[in-house]
């Protein structure tokens, strides 16, 4: 949900605007490669095995079922609520669990640059870390790069340093979590839409306040705050440290600097999932194409509707319902969920494009199964 700074149309709206759909791309793109990089390795263990067919390289790979997608809401909602209510208790918690994964996932962001430095210099050999695991130089350098941001951002409490770490864990979400049809897609959206507009509508009305606002805003103790007084370090130890914005949420502030725009991250992961599902499709049926030597569509739709891509459909949805979740707060001048934006202006064109080139009932369950062992994608 936004914040009931994020009002008004300016240069913080901008940045929330192309930050959010960067990512997306940039997430989408990482997780398609991702496919790539997994299938190319299942061949080599296929030919080094004969017909063993090993699945050790999509342990990493999450892929949301249906029931999973109807209970990710009810999911979210008991986390919410044990934030709302028990936030002082569990603050350290869920600061120390949250800036551990932003360790990881900003490592991960880092990686590509890390292995562009490094390769150079160095062989892409693993060196062993005992029971740790192996690993490359690369790895070593974004995970040490991601360490140093985190204790600055701990030290400082820069919003700079909470958006990064904010955007490292989007892209990781977005290339490590799989939407594998179009109805669980549908279901997910649907459940988290649901989500939204209660905890933002409908709240306040039983708690007497914004239960997702005030979650989203609430700044936590710094754990070495925390810590020097558990340990009785003194007075001046740890205390001039800053509470901890935690990074669930991107910010920026606007150009006179009076207000902060702010865009969960939920609100760019889930309709980014979305956007990584139809990118996965649109080269599935690339390359199926092509192995079917460039058969053409159905043939009552138009060869220029064929080329618009389901990606570029609904990547555009996902702008224009950005843009009408900000008109909409800054008209109400109140806090907006903007899943009730994003779902529909996502879901609906894509559904309209898919059946009108016939792909409807195909992306609608198991749109990656094939056939043909010979195909470059995997089915996920």
């Amino acid at each position: 949900a936004n914040s009931r700074a994020y009002s008004l149309v300016d240069s913080s709206q901008v940045s929330t605007f192309l930050i959010s759909i960067l990512l997306i791309v940039y997430g989408s793109f990482r997780s398609l490669n991702m496919d790539f990089e997994n299938q190319d390795k299942e061949k080599d263990n296929s030919s080094a095995a004969g017909s063993f067919n090993g699945n050790s390289t999509n342990n990493s790979i999450q892929t949301i079922d249906s029931t999973q997608a109807l209970f990710l809401p009810i999911g979210a909602s008991v986390s919410l609520l044990v934030m709302f209510f028990f936030f002082d208790s569990v603050q350290v918690v869920f600061t120390i669990c949250t800036a551990v994964l932003a360790t990881i996932a900003f490592a991960f962001l880092l990686l590509p640059m890390c292995q562009y430095l490094t390769r150079p210099c160095s062989p892409q050999n693993k060196i062993s870390f005992g029971c740790c695991g192996r690993f490359t130089a690369a790895e070593l350098l974004s995970f040490s790069l991601s360490v140093m941001l985190v204790l600055i951002w701990v030290l400082t409490g820069h919003w700079l340093l909470m958006d990064a770490l904010a955007m490292g864990l989007c892209v990781a979400m977005i290339a490590f979590v799989r939407l594998p049809s179009l109805k669980v897609s549908c279901l997910l959206l649907s459940g988290l839409l649901i989500y939204d507009v209660f905890w933002v509508f409908f709240s306040a009305y039983i708690f007497n306040s914004n239960v997702m606002v005030k979650v989203a805003t609430q700044p936590a103790d710094n754990p070495l705050d925390v810590l020097s007084r558990k340990l009785h370090l003194g007075p001046n130890v740890g205390r001039d440290v800053p509470r901890l914005s935690l990074p669930g949420k991107l910010v920026f502030p606007s150009s006179t600097g009076s207000h902060f725009s702010m865009l969960g991250i939920g609100d760019i992961v889930m309709p980014g999932l979305l956007l990584c599902f139809v990118l996965r499709y649109d080269n599935y049926k690339k390359q199926a194409n092509s192995d079917s030597c460039g058969a053409p569509g159905p043939g009552n739709i138009s060869g220029r509707m064929q080329k618009v891509s389901y990606f570029h459909c609904t990547l555009i949805g996902y702008f224009v319902g950005l843009l009408t979740a900000t008109v909409a707060s800054r008209i109400h001048r109140a806090a907006q969920p903007a899943l009730l934006y994003l779902v529909p202006f996502t879901l609906l064109p894509l559904l309209t494009m898919a059946y009108l080139k016939g792909d409807l009932r195909r992306m609608w369950s198991e749109p990656f199964h094939s056939k043909s062992s010979s195909s470059r994608f995997l089915e996920v």
